[in-house]
């Protein structure tokens, strides 16, 4: 697995991060969700930006990981900037040619939209994937959806679907930039022409991807069929999940992180999104 696309991998350690329970992480990764879109305050961002790098420090992972994995989002980020940029309309504009016109409040309001994506990603990613291995992010959401079982829904298949997908996230994006590679090889030209050139020209990585994709999910059912992989049913666990001082510590932690970001929106003044 090459280091720079780290979206979906597990990094092995053993920080604070690490040692939290994986049912605790996805309920504070929904209420740091929620907090995150709460935020429309500069102030609230700050709030937010301090407590994301707090979790990169004490998740002990490298910036080069963690900027790795900011790569896939990288586009809509950037897109995402531009459409508020030029179309989001203020006082008085700072900038104005012909038709375009760029005012401040755009300005503002693109940085703190791409702010909010990219620290998203981030805690996400930090909850989920860093640092929860797919094993225990399946045992953990499948211990919470487990009421769900008492009214027919198959628990633990959509839980392990869902880490599958996780798992499989990184190793897609390396097979793309194979066959990307094995086309330019071949003389194929993704970087010039006009959009229906490109979008021609993206055909011939598309449909290997996809070939390669279902071979792999073939190549996988077989390996947990040999393994007598039957589903939740009867299954037993190694590691029994129990949560202690630190996860309920960590829970009250982000609560106060989004009670603090309510009462920023109500009483500090500030550029509001």
């Amino acid at each position: 697995m090459k280091m720079d696309i780290a979206f979906g991998q597990y990094c092995e350690g053993n920080s604070l991060l690490h040692r939290l329970d994986p049912r605790v992480k996805i309920i504070i990764t929904i209420l740091y969700i929620v907090a995150i879109f709460m935020a429309k305050n500069v102030f609230a961002f700050a709030l937010m930006l301090a407590f994301t790098v707090a979790l990169v420090i004490m998740s002990r992972l490298s910036v080069r990981v963690i900027l790795g994995g900011l790569k896939p989002i990288m586009f809509i980020a950037l897109f995402t900037a531009v459409i508020n940029i030029f179309f989001y309309k203020g006082d008085e504009p700072l900038v104005a040619f012909w038709v375009i016109k760029i005012y401040k409040e755009g300005l503002i309001n693109a940085g703190l939209i791409v702010l909010r994506i990219l620290m998203l990603l981030t805690a996400t990613s930090m909850f989920l994937t860093y640092t929860t291995t797919p094993i225990a992010l399946t045992d953990g959401l499948e211990q919470l959806l487990s009421p769900l079982s008492k009214i027919g829904v198959p628990v633990h298949d959509f839980a392990m679907m869902m880490t599958i997908a996780l798992r499989f996230i990184p190793t897609l994006i390396e097979e793309t930039e194979k066959i990307m590679n094995a086309q330019k090889a071949r003389g194929a030209d993704f970087s010039s022409g006009g959009l229906v050139k490109r979008a021609k020209a993206i055909v011939p990585i598309i449909i290997p991807l996809f070939v390669s994709a279902f071979r792999r999910a073939g190549d996988l059912a077989t390996a947990m069929e040999c393994r007598c992989y039957t589903g939740g049913k009867g299954r037993t666990r190694m590691n029994v999940l129990r949560a202690g001082a630190r996860d309920f510590l960590f829970t009250f932690v982000i609560i106060a992180l989004g009670a603090g970001v309510i009462l920023i929106n109500i009483y500090a003044p500030g550029y509001s999104v």
